[in-house]
């Protein structure tokens, strides 16, 4: 039975609904709040505070079809990508989740009549693995499912391993919920090599994991210790692409439906005909990370996410590069991939103009990159004393440049060396290494505040409130009572403080009873608990205890305004900028507020004012800010803007302005926009490749800007004895002056620096039939050396040329070398050199090189180095 892949995806999410399970949209590709993963990869990951008790949910049956990437850190198959039949930079893996619901028996029953009934997969073509001391799973499969034992195959741990290390038992990390797995792999049939999983041969690609349940059942401890979880819990995942060429009746994941059209795309733009080739299949699959990671608000840089997102374009142009593409081509298959991407393309349906734009200018960018790649090789093989360029300067080209290291050997070759592909390997190994160590669960699950206290907050409509204590902590430590003069942590039974989320933050403020008084610091959130962190001034406090909280609430109406005017400022620069506009971090504090938002280049000057202008007239108009609560559907339908990768609850908050602004938020508000008083941007800058910050203030604390920017303009008025209406005419003026005596000035210097150059010439001598000049100058202008040195060369015709300087007690150092001398003697060489001897390094041309040195008294004799060092050369 032939369905498409969008139809299997569809089903799947179906089936599992049916079964009770809530479903739950794909998170970004950008873990929230998770710094141990670069890159979303796996369907799990969202829910892994739910799965350690951090979180609690409406719901304890939850299905996704997740978006993943697995292409930096320990999970990094791109070299592969493009080359095999199943590794991809991008992939969607079907789950369904249970979180302390059901268990083995039901999960394993699922997954079976989803593929044999739903699917209608013939039974006789799966078979199944289980851990190897797991006979609960063995028995529900081979009793109640009916498998026979014969393609039940039991997967012990790995010789030599330890405990627990098997294919077959998944754990988080050193610590923390594990358990064993159960995976269901399909017959390709016996036309395709390979064998049975634990078999030599089990790495064919004849018999293929489709599914995989992990069955979440114990807590490790430090020391190895399995604990059984009080609520085991159920964690699947199936690739969507390999159950989709076995629907579609196909072998490798790039004969399926979606990478068909991708590819014959892709073939379209480069103007390509063999659909066939290999480097087709990496563009296909590389349109999907990158369009899908920009979507998710990565951009390309040189670090991080945004240096793997570059990777991945840059192999992908590559390889479009060498199939004749002409020009920019990668960007126009986003539109293409929108739409064969079906239910999952919604996200980037949404922002595919901004995807393109992004794509375009990197890959333009790169065009620039690689002629300057290009350069560094070619002076890099013309600085070589031998035939090998070594390993380092490989992967400098490859890591800074995009050079993959057959690109820099096939140039090599070319010119007849080598590359030393070892020493290359070790590098790639050693940032590996680096890779997997960033990429460890960092905090020992057992250590983490696990609070299971519920927490009602009731801080919308007071600052006040009647509360009870239901848990304290003292250095991460439970606790029935706390003293006076200790650092705490209390959770209330209802609270009216704020806990810091959505980008505001937490409220501050006291909490009182008879003889007791706590200092509250900050406010956190602790799954469906809320924290109080605080110092204990009076008293003593215990669980049980009432108190009654009081909330700074002069402060917390200051965050209110600040947090109003940052939905203004949102709906204003989308109406200004364009709708790819889309919030990427805030923070919102009493002294003002911060914006993080996608745009590819600086707000100009005339749109921040125009910016303020129209959040200023929305806060002049005095909207009622109203919050309404209604699910999540209804208040899209209402055009609430919900952050793509943010969770949401069942029911949701609705902060509405007027007809201006509408958008989901949990956060403490004022009650009409006219509170806020006054609007006023503070600063405007790039923090990343393609997302702006923006800083404003409200209120009093605009007004004191606004005071504070006055007083500076009478200050700068009286400076240039002005007054504040002349004092921009003023300025130019000065300005202008102040650039045609620098003019003047260089001119002078130019002129010095050619009567120089007269009479230095006279110094030259004969080495070896070559005629070189050296020479210390004191004081001179380091940036005019270089003219002076071209100067030098023109009188000689023929010769090599050194100069020292020492200026402001740094040395400044340059080499000339006349081109028909570099097959002797290179600049770049001679001024190192001279540059080790005063404490400095540099480089260059082989016709030209400068370097700098913190050794003054050294340059006398390192110069006079020079004649026997040229001695030995020429």
């Amino acid at each position: 039975m032939y369905m498409s892949t969008d139809e299997i995806r569809r089903a799947f999410l179906a089936f599992f609904e049916s079964k009770g399970h809530q479903i739950v949209p794909s998170s970004s590709l950008v873990p929230a709040n998770d710094p141990t993963l670069l890159f979303t990869n796996a369907g799990m990951n969202q829910f892994k505070d739910t799965f350690l008790g951090l979180e609690k949910r409406s719901y304890t049956r939850a299905t996704t079809a997740q978006r993943c990437v697995r292409a930096g850190g320990k999970h990094n198959d791109l070299e592969n990508v493009g080359f095999t039949a199943r590794h991809h930079t991008f992939f969607e893996m079907l789950g369904n989740f249970s979180f302390g619901d059901y268990f083995k028996q039901d999960a394993i029953k699922y997954a079976w009549e989803f593929l044999t009934d739903v699917l209608q997969l013939p039974q006789d073509r799966l078979l199944v693995t289980v851990y190897e001391t797991d006979d609960e799973a063995f028995d529900i499969w081979n009793k109640e499912v009916g498998i026979p034992a014969d393609r039940i195959i039991r997967i012990g741990d790995k010789k030599g391993g330890k405990a627990y290390e098997s294919d077959n038992f998944w754990q988080m990390g050193d610590t923390g919920p594990c358990g064993p797995c159960t995976e269901i792999f399909y017959d390709h049939g016996e036309h395709i090599w390979g064998g049975r999983p634990g078999t030599p041969e089990e790495d064919g690609d004849r018999f293929i994991e489709i599914w995989n349940n992990v069955f979440m059942q114990f807590n490790r401890q430090a020391d190895g210790t399995m604990e059984p979880l009080p609520k085991p819990s159920v964690d699947t995942g199936m690739g969507i692409e390999r159950i989709s060429a076995i629907m579609q009746g196909v072998h490798s994941n790039y004969e399926i439906d979606i990478f068909q059209t991708l590819i014959k795309e892709a073939a379209a733009v480069i103007g390509h005909d063999d659909l066939s080739n290999q480097s087709l299949r990496v563009v296909a699959d590389h349109i999907r990370s990158c369009a899908f990671l920009i979507a998710d608000g990565v951009m390309p840089s040189n670090e991080g996410r945004g240096y793997v997102l570059r990777r991945i374009i840059r192999r992908a142009v590559r390889h479009g590069n060498k199939l004749g593409a002409k020009g920019a081509f990668f960007y126009k298959l986003v539109g293409p991939l929108a739409e064969v991407m079906g239910t999952a393309g919604e996200e980037l349906n949404k922002q595919q103009e901004m995807v393109e734009k992004v794509l375009k200018i990197e890959e333009e960018n790169f065009g620039r990159t690689l002629d300057r790649g290009m350069t560094i090789l070619a002076e890099a093989l013309d600085s070589l004393d031998g035939k090998v360029l070594d390993g380092e300067t490989v992967f400098k080209l490859y890591d800074t440049y995009g050079f993959p290291a057959d690109l820099t050997n096939d140039v090599a070759r070319e010119r007849g060396f080598t590359i030393d592909e070892e020493g290359f390997n070790d590098a790639m190994e050693a940032q590996r290494q680096r890779a997997r160590e960033a990429g460890q669960f960092g905090v020992d699950y057992n250590d983490a505040i696990k609070v299971d206290a519920d927490t009602e907050f009731c801080g919308y409509s007071s600052t006040e409130g009647e509360s009870t204590v239901v848990a304290l902590y003292r250095e991460g430590e439970q606790v029935d009572t706390v003293n006076a003069g200790e650092n705490v942590l209390v959770v209330l039974d209802n609270t009216p403080f704020y806990a810091e989320s959505g980008g505001q933050c937490g409220d501050t403020g006291v909490m009182q009873a008879d003889g007791v008084l706590l200092n509250v610091t900050d406010t956190q959130k602790f799954g469906a608990a809320i924290g109080h962190y605080g110092v204990m001034s009076e008293g003593s406090l215990n669980v049980g205890d009432k108190v009654a909280a009081k909330v700074d609430a002069k402060r917390r109406e200051a965050i209110s305004l600040n947090h109003s005017a940052t939905h203004l400022l949102h709906a204003a620069l989308r109406q200004l900028l364009g709708e790819h506009v889309t919030q990427k971090g805030s923070l919102v504090k009493p002294e003002g507020l911060r914006f993080d938002f996608s745009h590819l280049e600086s707000v100009k000057p005339e749109q921040l004012r125009e910016v303020e202008r129209l959040v200023n007239e929305q806060i002049r108009r005095n909207h009622a800010i109203n919050t309404d609560l209604m699910d999540i559907e209804s208040a899209k339908q209402k055009g609430a803007m919900a952050l793509f990768g943010e969770k949401y609850d069942d029911e949701v908050r609705v902060l509405s302005m007027g007809d201006f602004s509408t958008e989901l938020c949990g956060g403490i508000h004022a009650k009409n926009t006219g509170d806020i008083g006054l609007f006023k941007i503070v600063s405007e800058g790039g923090i990343a490749a393609g997302i702006r910050r923006i800083e404003a203030v409200t209120g009093e604390a605009a007004i004191d800007a606004l005071h504070a920017q006055e007083a500076l303009l009478t200050e700068t008025a009286g400076l240039v004895k002005s007054d504040a209406a002349s004092v921009a005419s003023k300025v130019s003026a000065l300005v202008a002056h102040s650039k045609q005596l620098e003019k003047e000035i260089q001119q002078l210097k130019d002129k010095l620096a050619a009567q120089e150059s007269a009479g230095l010439i006279n110094q030259a001598k004969d080495i070896n039939g070559v005629k070189v000049l050296i020479a210390k100058l004191d004081g001179a202008d380091n940036k005019g050396l270089r003219g002076m040195v071209d100067e030098m060369k023109n009188q000689l015709g023929s010769g090599i040329v050194v100069l020292g300087n020492v200026s402001d007690d740094k040395v400044g150092l340059i080499a000339g070398v006349t081109k028909d001398l570099i097959g002797k003697v290179k600049a770049g060489d001679l001024i190192n050199m001279v540059a080790q001897q005063v404490g400095g390094k540099g480089g260059g041309r082989p016709d030209m090189a400068q370097a700098g040195g913190t050794d003054a008294a050294a340059l006398p004799a390192a110069l006079e180095s020079v004649t026997p060092w040229l001695a030995e050369k020429l």
